[in-house]
């Protein structure tokens, strides 16, 4: 089925983080859990997610700016999916509610069909293994 041409609403709001409680609790404890999860799946595997998680952690823990770097991908995130930049810049929403916008960000892939905590490649695998092969005839066949 192709995209829409114009820009998309997202699955669910800014502020329905308790629609998922447990996403919800691992983003208030832990974001760059959460962060991770999502960087890698955004890359599309092409970033692991304990790398990104730490690159968040410590940009967050020596600079205070972490939501700078998770921004980016809300941005990448918005332009694979075509979805709508709201409620107001990306910077912003991370900058003034990080926490609900990581929250945000991971309903989004769950409700596109991605197992978040499994990440790219664990979701390709099981992905695979979904294929339905044909079933193995043993012996000739007889008339």
């Amino acid at each position: 089925m192709a995209q829409p041409k114009g820009e998309g609403t997202w699955s669910t709001g800014l502020w329905d983080c308790f629609s998922d409680m447990r996403s919800c609790f691992v983003t208030f404890w832990c974001p760059c859990i959460t962060f991770g999860q999502i960087s890698e799946i955004v890359d599309k595997g092409e970033s692991s997610c304990c790398g990104n998680a730490a690159l968040f952690f410590l940009i967050s823990l020596f600079t205070s700016c972490g939501f700078c770097y998770s921004c980016v991908y809300r941005q990448k995130l918005r332009k694979q999916y075509m979805l709508e930049e709201s409620p107001c810049l990306d910077c912003c929403v991370h900058l003034f509610c990080l926490h609900c916008a990581l929250c945000q960000e991971y309903r989004e892939l769950k409700n596109r069909g991605f197992d978040v905590p499994h990440g790219w490649h664990g979701n390709a695998q099981m992905n695979n293994q979904g294929v339905a092969l044909a079933p193995a005839v043993e012996g000739a066949m007889k008339r």
